[in-house]
């Protein structure tokens, strides 16, 4: 069963739709996203939970706008999780 949702965050100074795919690794610790950037091209990378709990991005080489928008995209899964245990 794939589980994803999309969430519509402001990044890099403008509103852009991040969709979130979970992996299927049997946890709630990772998923993909992907997001396009300006130029319309697609931006596919994955986030993590690290060793304190909070979401990281896994890769080195992403647009500024994104490293700087991780926190919003952890506060995102967040949520999601959240409103998913509730309707269980």
């Amino acid at each position: 069963m794939n589980i994803y949702f999309s969430k519509v965050i402001k990044a890099g100074e403008r509103q852009r739709e991040f969709n979130f795919r979970q992996l299927m690794n049997g946890d709630d610790g990772s998923y993909y996203v992907d997001v396009n950037d300006d130029k319309g091209n697609r931006i596919i990378f994955s986030m993590y939970r690290d060793a304190n709990g909070n979401w990281k991005t896994s890769a080195q080489k992403l647009p500024l706008w994104i490293h700087n928008a991780e926190l919003l995209l952890g506060e995102a899964i967040e949520c999601f999780l959240k409103e998913e245990k509730a309707i269980k």
